[in-house]
């Protein structure tokens, strides 16, 4: 006989409307009362991997400095909805913020729907909110973010060879004083990215100093602000720098043209991401270009292949990124 809700209702002893409304994962629902159909439905066959019918695109906020108006995500959530069409699968966007009230009845409530993949944007998460997520049944991609000691399927960009081989950029340029501009909150690709700057110098025997290290907003206009009262404050700066991203690259930049202090003659200048912006810039930025679109795609490439075999072994899956040469890089000044 084939499983109905019909059939769940007279299994459980709650109504079919109790019974649809907890399948469908709607408010309203003891959850214990959610939990004992769930079982029951799971237990007579009606939910299986097949059930997925939708994809939920979670965007985790912590600090959400990183994510306001940053046209890299802005992108990337495109990318992903739009693959998400092509593929037949109606995308939902969650915004979780980790300083709700609520925060932990939210994350219930989306681990508990077995009729929705997650596809996560973990640019923010941090390691221990994570271990939740990574102990759930739900198909779940981690993307934009990883995890080495949890087993998560994630999707990423390469960050620590990228900005290496920009700092190596600088120095066959003859750049011996190199800068970097830290985004002021903390994320694991912001961790990533300046591990890669200590390595690029550690390779060509360059001293990190940390007079050249700043951290700044991540947006442009906060970059701008707080290193236009840097500069006139007198602070000193190295002939070189490379940025968290473009828009600090940018507001940086901005800040130094303001006060007459040439890019690429005094100071060079290299971001990540290449948004659009970067290119039209006067002078255009040299900068690492993430392949924004292909990396939502592949996302949920890899989350519909997980509904279909959701004992898959664990992987990440690390897309490279360019090196895109424009007008805010040159050789130092001589002397």
């Amino acid at each position: 006989m084939k499983v109905n809700i019909k059939k769940i209702s007279e299994l459980s002893g709650f109504s079919p409307a109790t019974v649809s409304n907890a399948l469908n994962n709607k408010k309203g629902v003891n959850h214990d009362t959610a939990m004992q159909i769930l079982a029951i439905a799971k237990e007579c066959g009606y939910i299986t991997e097949n059930k997925i019918k939708s994809i939920k695109l979670v965007i985790y906020h912590d600090s959400g400095k990183i994510l306001s108006d940053a046209p890299f995500f802005n992108n990337l959530l495109e990318s992903v909805t739009a693959a998400c069409r092509e593929n037949g699968m109606e995308a939902k966007l969650v915004n979780l913020y980790r300083h709700d009230d609520d925060y932990e009845q939210q994350v219930e409530r989306l681990l508990e729907d077995p009729s929705a993949a997650i596809l996560l944007v973990g640019t923010e998460l941090n390691e221990n909110d994570a271990k939740t997520f990574a102990q759930t049944d739900i198909p779940l991609v981690l993307l934009d973010c990883n995890f080495a000691d949890l087993p998560f399927h994630a999707v990423l960009m390469e960050n620590r060879h990228s900005v290496s081989r920009a700092v190596s950029y600088l120095a066959s340029l003859g750049h011996e004083k190199i800068g970097y501009l830290q985004g002021e909150v903390s994320s694991p690709n912001g961790d990533e990215r300046y591990e890669g700057y200590e390595q690029g110098m550690a390779k060509h025997n360059l001293s990190v100093e940390k007079k050249y290290l700043f951290s700044l907003p991540v947006s442009i206009t906060g970059a701008y602000e707080y290193f236009d009262g840097l500069i006139a404050k007198g602070v000193e700066l190295p002939t070189a720098f490379v940025a968290y991203n473009d828009m600090v690259a940018l507001g940086v930049m901005q800040a130094l043209q303001k006060h007459h202090i040439r890019v690429p003659e005094d100071v060079s200048v290299i971001g990540f991401d290449d948004i659009e912006f970067s290119a039209v810039f006067a002078p255009g930025l040299t900068t690492i270009k993430v392949h924004t679109k292909e990396l939502g795609e592949l996302a949920v490439q890899k989350l519909l292949q997980l509904a279909k075999n959701p004992g898959s072994i664990h992987t990440k899956t690390q897309m490279y990124t360019d090196f895109v040469v424009r007008g805010s890089t040159a050789a130092p000044a001589a002397g």
